[in-house]
């Protein structure tokens, strides 16, 4: 052997003792905490690839693990969201993993998959690097367990009450109009999902370090059937490529205080393109007949796969979710999706995806028994 490949038979070895060293031991790395009465009892813990990477100060975690669990309580389960921590305060320490569209039976068993990538300071010591503990579960009757820290019954019940309205539209079309229109409906929401505007939009805190001439834009907004909170005015501060701080002015029209809202914000430019760049999340204490001015100091920075976008020209707004103070959340009825805009520039949802998908691996008669099942 040549003292060129022998070096090169070291330099290999040593990088696999390397990777070997950093690779995360699940006894060592991974705490999972449950509570005595939690619906759901872990299984399995397979850590899989998980490395940890020295980053200056900080240790660089990047996790691929697969959690199994069980559902211990008389309940179906529709929704599950953990909290993943390697520390509580410092930015990119803490994480979540939801699992929406579940029907987990009493007894059953399902995997959860956590792909993460945490930082952590260097730590000496046997501690686990990482906890994961329960944040909350949605059961099919929509109660609630857990400690909500993340807010995650809000969105395990928008994804929910999403999954029932379609599953809803896909069996009003199958008795119908049968077989062939849930077929070409699922084959649409593939098309949809190729077909969308190949754009990144990054949400940062404040301004962006990007310095160039900024003018104030107005929202239009669309008015959706049965909206209970009415969008009067808004504006943001544009540049070619980035919006930031939205202000809108809203209105409670209905009979119930409002604790939280979602307006959806599509952006123009002057090409004619248009694209769903995300929402404009509000907490508020909003009685009815009453109106707020929701303000954000957020940056949506734009970043085009493809050529080059044309500057920002305009910008649409759309109520897309409202939670009340009960508890009970509003979302958009599916005939408001049908609007060409919407329809035209929205994602379809995760439930249509799940079934799209389902029909793409097993066929028709696997989503059709999937829609008999609710």
């Amino acid at each position: 052997m040549s003292t060129f490949s022998k070096l090169l038979l070291v330099a290999f070895s040593a990088l696999a003792a390397l990777e070997a060293q950093n690779r995360l031991n699940s006894r060592s790395t991974l705490h999972i905490t449950l509570p005595d009465d939690s619906p759901v009892a872990v299984l399995t813990a397979d850590w899989g690839e998980s490395v940890a990477t020295p980053r200056g100060s900080a240790m660089l975690l990047d996790l691929h693990t697969s959690l199994t669990l069980r559902n211990v309580s008389n309940r179906r389960i529709r929704g599950v969201s953990l909290l993943v921590l390697a520390q509580e305060v410092a930015p990119g320490g803490k994480a979540s993993v939801s699992v929406p569209s579940l029907d987990v039976g009493p007894g059953d068993v399902f995997p959860v998959r956590l792909d993460l990538r945490l930082l952590r300071p260097q730590t000496s010591g046997d501690s686990p690097l990482v906890e994961v503990s329960l944040d909350g579960i949605l059961f099919e009757d929509l109660s609630f367990y857990g400690p909500n820290r993340l807010n995650s019954r809000r969105s395990m019940m928008m994804w929910e009450l999403e999954a029932r309205r379609d599953r809803r539209y896909l069996k009003h079309l199958l008795e119908t109009a049968g077989m062939e229109a849930v077929r070409k409906h699922l084959t649409d929401v593939q098309a949809r999902l190729s077909e969308r505007p190949r754009m990144d939009v990054q949400v940062a805190r404040g301004r962006t370090t990007v310095q160039e001439p900024e003018r104030a834009v107005r929202f239009a907004f669309l008015q959706l059937p049965d909206e209970p909170v009415k969008p009067m005015q808004g504006m943001a501060l544009v540049t070619s490529s980035e919006a930031r701080a939205p202000q809108l002015e809203i209105t409670n029209i209905s009979s119930r205080p409002v604790r939280y809202l979602e307006m959806g914000w599509i952006l123009m430019g002057g090409s004619g393109e248009e694209f769903y760049a995300g929402a404009v999340p509000a907490e508020m204490n909003l009685l009815p007949g009453r109106s707020t001015r929701v303000q954000q100091d957020s940056t949506l920075k734009l970043t085009p796969h493809g050529p080059k976008t044309s500057p920002i020209t305009g910008m649409i707004g759309f109520v897309s979710h409202v939670e009340f103070s009960d508890g009970s959340v509003w979302i958009p009825p599916r005939n408001a999706l049908e609007d060409a805009l919407l329809k035209r520039i929205l994602p379809p949802s995760p439930e249509e995806q799940r079934l799209s998908d389902l029909y793409r691996r097993k066929g028709l008669p696997a989503v059709v028994e999937e829609l008999r099942k609710f």
